[in-house]
């Protein structure tokens, strides 16, 4: 990341900030690593659905956390994607406040309201995005002189997707997912994306992968692709490592993907670890035709919506 400048916000005691889910349009697990990570290689792009963190400057020692649903998560089929969504001190919102607060040595608290629209488990990032906006948030209410790098570099240690979430755009990301080149030009394309109601564990997903390692640099041809506007050239090169392991752990997660191709999905892809599957479309009536389709499936989560390459 090439971000230095700090985050104050003097004189500031509530934020509502929103928390943007990611698709991964390309990963490959390329090996495995000493330090039990794997070393991966991705194209990860911010899309238009987000979760939503109302962020209140609290006194010392007081940090809590209020967890409520919104959107397709809490329609009628979907309630069971927001089960696994804990309110204590195991949620990343939480360990974000705690450990930027200990390694500032600030003496503030901070109570949040979250307001979930992203499914759980479902490798869309919400969680990650809700640890990257608290400590958004925690810099600009606590008045701390912290830059975005910093940032990055301290939520490393809480989860591998967080840090990309700093670079507020499209990027290729690599090592375990700290290493993030952020890439400029990628349209904002119609995209639906789908989720069952069972959701996956990373690191069963994970341990039952094999590596990949043949396709290292697919992700930067990828985006050379999309910054060309060639879905022709761009579908072959949108692949998931993990796609299979999850197939074979999940049979809603094949259904899933058998069904988007039934209904014309042009190549339809797991986002990271699943179960979440999505499919880039030519149109807006291809999104919203696809997605009526998937919804009259009966598939709990359906949501039209589009990439957001850069965020305001």
């Amino acid at each position: 990341m090439e971000h230095h400048k700090s985050l104050q916000a003097g004189g500031v005691d509530e934020l509502v900030l929103d928390a943007p889910a990611k698709l991964n349009l390309s990963l490959a697990v390329l090996d495995r690593r000493q330090d039990g990570f794997h070393e991966i290689e991705s194209l990860m792009v911010p899309v238009s659905v987000s979760d939503r963190l109302h962020v209140r400057r609290a006194p010392a020692g007081v940090f809590s956390l209020e967890v409520t649903f919104a959107g397709k998560i809490r329609c009628k089929t979907g309630q069971s994607l927001a089960h696994d969504v804990p309110d204590d001190e195991s949620n990343l919102v939480l360990r974000a406040a705690r450990l930027l607060a200990e390694r500032a040595r600030s003496d503030a608290g901070l109570t949040i309201r979250l307001e979930k629209h992203i499914p759980s488990g479902a490798g869309l990032g919400g969680g990650s995005s809700d640890a990257a906006a608290t400590f958004l948030a925690a810099v600009k209410l606590w008045n701390l002189d912290w830059s975005l790098d910093q940032l990055a570099t301290l939520s490393a240690e809480l989860g591998s997707d967080i840090p990309w979430f700093f670079a507020g755009m499209a990027g290729v990301v690599g090592g375990r997912g700290e290493q993030v080149t952020p890439v400029e030009g990628i349209p904002a394309y119609d995209v639906v994306i789908a989720c069952p109601s069972v959701g996956l564990s990373t690191a069963r997903v994970y341990a039952a992968c094999e590596p990949d390692a043949h396709r290292r640099g697919q992700a930067s041809a990828l985006a050379l692709a999309l910054q060309g506007d060639s879905l022709r050239q761009a579908l072959p090169l949108m692949h998931n490592s993990l796609q299979q392991p999850a197939r074979n752990l999940a049979p809603s997660v094949d259904r899933l993907l058998t069904d988007m191709a039934k209904h014309n999905a042009l190549h339809p892809v797991l986002t990271g670890s699943g179960s979440a599957c999505f499919s880039l479309c030519r149109t807006t009536h291809e999104a919203r035709q696809l997605a009526a389709s998937l919804e009259a499936a009966g598939w709990p989560y359906v949501v039209s919506t589009r990439l957001a390459p850069r965020q305001g």
